[in-house]
């Protein structure tokens, strides 16, 4: 069921770096949230009191036994259910995707100013179709269903119940295939008295729409906390889970209250050989920066992999999105120019949990802060010097000097973020021993 993601396209315009610019260099590549296998993808929007949760379907499996149970804080009626375009997912990961720059340094003995400048939670529980269980008999298991209604391809149930083990018995007697004892998951939501959001993919519903994938979901509510469920999604998991939360907001950075949030790595020089390398690939060397930091850090640690004013980028993973992609995520404050990104700011946060190490919900707060941010790594490709007739030895002699130690500090730095080992890392950037 999993999709295919076309390789990122680089389309360099040259144009001169400024002042005013935040960076300088041509983008050439990125890293996105399809490097962690079976991560799950949520867009969360938040203002005032508003929550909108946003969540994509990656399931594989047979349709019939697909399930979603989310805990909400309200009874949900139809029209706070929709089904947004998978594309819009593929958007706001490449625009916050952390990225990779590349820089030339110029001739030492023909200084010059210019550069270039590159433009541009759910638990997934499995459920066999079964009718309903008859009303009297989930009134006697302190479960009510409190709405229930098709939205494009699902069928969905909102339940409200008075004990775990019971609304545990309900989803088994329904057919939810969620683990015995499960109950202890479910408890602390009803003793908050939280719903519990349900959907079940329509078969026939489905078939009609003609789309190979599961649509994600969107539901929206008001609430008090600014939240998101994450452990029921640990029932079933059989090891450590990735999460890659995109949260919109008006005002500043969102960062957890929690857990601690924590910025990863950014802005540092690795050795041009990891843009065409076939081993140590971009890819490669953000999936294994990553791991070494979610060691590093220990547990209960959040990081943030994005902040940025979402009407600009510099440089440009991919365009930003335009405000109907924003309204069609929930984003209801925009308005005007639909061609242009809207004065929204992105939080992009990569959480990396297990039932053991995050035992709570994720709670947030957004924060004062606006100064942009992201992860952004650096090739710096060496001057090409015709040795033999420089006019200016002096500063050869010395650019010489400060590239060899560049180079050895750039493949030191590599080792210590990915725990490769340094003398492949020296061997594979021709630097020797």
């Amino acid at each position: 069921m999993k999709p295919l993601y076309p390789a990122a396209l680089a389309i360099v315009a040259a144009l001169a770096c400024g002042e005013a610019a935040a960076f300088c260099g041509f983008y050439v590549g990125k890293a996105d949230a399809d490097l962690f296998n079976d991560a799950s993808k949520v867009v969360l929007v938040r203002d005032g009191d508003r929550t909108v949760i946003n969540m994509l379907n990656d399931y594989q499996g047979p349709l019939a036994d697909f399930a979603m149970v989310v805990p909400v804080p309200v009874v949900l009626q139809k029209e706070d259910v929709k089904t947004p375009q998978r594309a819009l997912f593929d958007r706001i990961d490449a625009y916050s995707a952390p990225r990779l720059a590349e820089y030339f340094d110029p001739d030492p003995c023909y200084p010059r100013l210019e550069y270039s400048l590159m433009d541009r939670l759910a638990s997934g529980v499995t459920a066999a179709i079964r009718s309903p269980m008859p009303k009297e008999q989930a009134q006697r298991l302190g479960v009510t269903v409190e709405a229930q209604y098709t939205v494009g391809s699902y069928d969905i149930v909102i339940l409200s119940a008075k004990q775990s083990d019971g609304l545990e018995t309900w989803l088994h007697e329904n057919g939810y295939r969620i683990p015995r004892g499960a109950s202890k998951a479910l408890a602390p939501y009803i003793r908050q008295k939280l719903k519990f959001f349900v959907a079940r993919v329509n078969l026939e519903e489905h078939a009609k729409s003609g789309n190979r994938f599961l649509p994600p979901l969107q539901f929206a509510f008001r609430t008090e906390r600014f939240m998101l469920p994450i452990r029921l999604g640990m029932i079933n998991a059989r090891g450590p889970q990735d999460l890659v939360l995109w949260v919109l907001t008006r005002n500043g950075r969102v960062e957890t209250t929690n857990y601690r949030t924590a910025k990863l790595p950014a802005d540092v020089e690795i050795p041009p050989y990891v843009k065409i390398d076939e081993v140590h690939t971009f890819g490669r060397f953000y999936k294994a920066m990553f791991d070494q930091q979610a060691k590093r850090e220990g547990h209960r640690v959040v990081f943030t992999e994005y902040f940025w004013d979402m009407s600009w980028c510099d440089p440009c993973a991919a365009n930003p999105l335009s405000s109907q992609e924003l309204v069609n995520l929930g984003v209801d404050w925009v308005s005007g120019d639909t061609r242009r990104g809207a004065r929204v700011m992105l939080t992009r946060l990569h959480v990396r949990y297990t039932r053991d190490t995050f035992p709570e919900d994720l709670a947030f707060q957004e924060t004062a802060d606006r100064q942009n941010w992201q992860t952004r790594y650096v090739l710096r490709h060496p001057a090409k010097v015709d040795l033999a007739r420089c006019p200016n030895r002096e500063a050869l002699d010395r650019y010489l000097r400060e590239l060899r130690e560049r180079q050895d500090s750039e493949a030191r730095l590599l080792a210590s973020l990915t725990g490769w080992n340094i003398d492949e890392i020296r061997a594979r950037a021709g630097l020797g021993k």
